[in-house]
């Protein structure tokens, strides 16, 4: 009986204690709250509203205020970098590097910023410099991040290899990436006539990605150009393995290489093989040239109507047009001069390649997508703005 009332004087006092408590924490947030600059809630409240020039400002006064402040200083140097006002963020990061009692993980920090300005501002070398010092520390992942970015750029395809097998891991294993790189070290030594070493770096970049189509093109161009024309065929035959996407890429390679094999019936059957299979590709055009030169415009006009029903597309309906004015009267070839001049504008405007991560939109064809930097995420085949 005695312990029940002990139990009930002890709950007041713990519930006292715990009001006490919540009393005095309340009462540093509120002395904390106070403490915070009002310029630091003013420059909060621009950045939301996306007024870069105001933020930096009222941030910049903070950061007089209270200048020991690592955090604000490097949020302070991103947005003057955002803001293009490179040397301004150089001078703020190399200054902050200049405090003797700065913890080194913070140190690294810093650098690590002053590499972006430099990169920002077209001091690629230096920037290089600076994160080459960093890939050992604790920056060192987001350090070869930057590096991979800075060696695309300067088409350092041998540092961006190391770098990207460097970065290799189970979440991203860079093979479509460093299967890219070899690419463009071949076909740079194709440019020069350089067999020997093309065959090399085509080699790597299968042992890195076998499924690259990029790859195959090249080899079936180096096969070529070496007078294998068995052999170039076959490789780019292999790619509707890889991915029957690209068959577009190769197929007038493959007619040329039939046709200089004195077999162009063979190509044109190939290709209409590939149409029928895949009528997404892009080779109505391509495909109607090459029978109306072997077999003649009535036939021409057939496969291309067979091509148009199957997968209908604004080029297509031009060249159906214009496949059948020479059968129209004079007025009837004016109307129709008229329709097919403003299926050709539209087509011109609406029809792109667009890569499929960002989709960046884009009349040119790109293994890397100038936009957001991934590589093999272009369209090969063209397609119409909705």
């Amino acid at each position: 009986m005695e312990l029940d009332l002990w139990w009930l004087l002890l709950f007041p006092a713990f519930f006292a204690l715990g009001w006490f408590a919540a009393r005095v924490d309340m009462r540093t947030v509120l002395k904390q709250a106070r403490a915070v600059p009002a310029g630091f809630f003013r420059g909060l409240d621009a950045l939301v509203e996306d007024r870069t020039g105001e933020a930096a400002q009222a941030l910049a006064e903070v950061a007089q205020q209270q200048p020991g402040t690592v955090d604000l200083q490097l949020t302070l140097g991103k947005l003057y970098r955002r803001r293009g006002e490179n040397d301004r963020a150089i001078r703020l990061h190399q200054a902050l590097l200049d405090w003797p009692d700065l913890p080194a993980v913070q140190r690294d920090a810093v650098r690590f910023e002053l590499a972006q300005d430099f990169s920002k501002a077209g001091l690629v070398d230096r920037a290089e410099e600076i994160l080459s010092r960093l890939v050992d520390g604790n920056m060192a992942l987001a350090a070869r991040q930057q590096l991979l970015d800075i060696y695309q750029q300067d088409r350092d395809w041998l540092k961006a290899i190391t770098v990207a097998r460097a970065l290799r891991s189970d979440v991203h294993t860079f093979h479509h990436e460093v299967a890219q790189f070899y690419c463009e070290l071949a076909q740079g030594e194709l440019y020069r006539s350089n067999y020997a070493q093309t065959r090399t770096y085509l080699a790597e970049a299968f042992s890195a990605n076998r499924k690259c189509v990029r790859a195959s093109l090249l080899q079936g161009d180096l096969e070529l150009a070496e007078g294998n024309v068995e052999a170039a065929i076959a490789a780019w035959q292999g790619i509707e393995k890889q991915n029957f996407e690209y068959l577009s890429m190769a197929a007038e390679r493959l007619f040329d290489a039939y046709e200089q094999q004195g077999r162009p019936m063979e190509g044109i059957a190939l290709l209409r093989g590939y149409l029928r299979t895949f009528p997404q590709l892009e080779l109505t055009d391509l495909l109607y040239q090459k029978v109306a030169t072997y077999e003649g415009e009535p036939k021409a006009l057939e496969v291309l109507r067979e091509a148009v029903h199957a997968r209908p597309s604004l080029a297509g309906v031009y060249r159906l047009i214009e496949a059948q004015m020479v059968e129209l009267s004079p007025e009837s070839r004016l109307d129709a001069e008229v329709a097919r001049g403003v299926v050709m504008k539209h087509a011109q405007r609406l029809t792109v390649h667009r890569c499929k991560r960002c989709n960046f939109r884009s009349r040119a064809f790109f293994w890397h997508c100038p936009a957001c930097g991934e590589w093999e995420s272009f369209t090969p085949n063209r397609s119409e703005l909705n």
